[in-house]
């Protein structure tokens, strides 16, 4: 007769539990995660799952915040200790800085860990569901000001809703490239083969930069956008039949 499983610690249950809601996340988001997939893949019963956590929500926010919280505590402590040592010399490349260290260095590794990681990153920034929109944004809401405000110190030209347009798009983009099925290799290609995280932190640093003080549009940036929308739906309107010729009637 073959010997009984040994019998799982609580503690032991629940990281079993979290792994494996975590691993579903990155691969498919919040609203495709099940509690049926979830214990199947953790090799539970429903019952583990709400002893533990309740709810299938109250579990994915146990996800979040066990990457996340130390991810955030780390990127505070930098900002906190690039503002003491800078005082008004402060720059956005320390904010940027303060903010992709942390992350920059869990890619060092160069392994499926640290891939997987960066891609829960991705995943946790961009999914759509209001449960992992409204925890991060509630949760983090002390640190996202932080960082707003660092921002704004060092752009001052911008005003605050255009700074927020500008971080949200940006920030979203590369959120969006780590939420995809190969980071390791894409960030590979973009760094061209090296792994020190001075040459990544400075590449993805530049693209930021180079999104954040872009100059608003003059006038007559805005004026050449104009005219090209104008001359286009004119070339529309007379590419269609006179009085509504060549519509097929019943």
């Amino acid at each position: 007769m073959p010997a009984a499983s040994p019998r799982l610690s609580p503690q032991a249950t629940k990281t079993r539990i979290l792994d494996a809601a975590e691993a579903l996340f990155i691969g498919g988001g919040f609203e495709s995660l099940s509690m049926r997939q979830i214990t199947s893949a953790a090799g539970v019963n429903l019952a583990a799952v709400n002893y533990h956590f309740g709810s299938k929500d109250a579990l994915i926010q146990a996800v979040l915040a066990r990457q996340l919280d130390p991810l955030n505590d780390q990127r505070v402590a930098l900002l906190d200790k690039f503002e003491a040592e800078q005082g008004e010399r402060l720059t956005c490349e320390h904010v940027l800085a303060a903010m992709f260290l942390p992350a920059v260095r869990m890619f060092r590794g160069d392994s499926a860990q640290s891939g997987r990681y960066l891609q829960f990153l991705g995943r946790a920034y961009t999914d759509p569901s209001p449960v992992v929109r409204d925890f991060i944004n509630t949760h983090y809401i002390q640190s996202l000001g932080r960082f707003f405000f660092a921002f704004q110190r060092t752009l001052p030209d911008l005003d605050r809703a255009d700074l927020g347009f500008r971080l949200h798009f940006a920030l979203g983009a590369l959120s969006g490239v780590l939420a995809g099925g190969n980071t390791q290799r894409l960030i590979r290609d973009f760094t061209q083969g090296h792994t020190d995280e001075v040459f990544l932190l400075s590449r993805l640093s530049t693209l930021m930069v180079a999104a954040l003080r872009a100059p608003l549009p003059t006038p007559e940036k805005t004026n050449i956008f104009s005219d090209i929308v104008r001359a286009h739906d004119a070339s529309e309107a007379a590419a269609q039949p006179a009085g509504g010729e060549g519509v097929a009637h019943a």
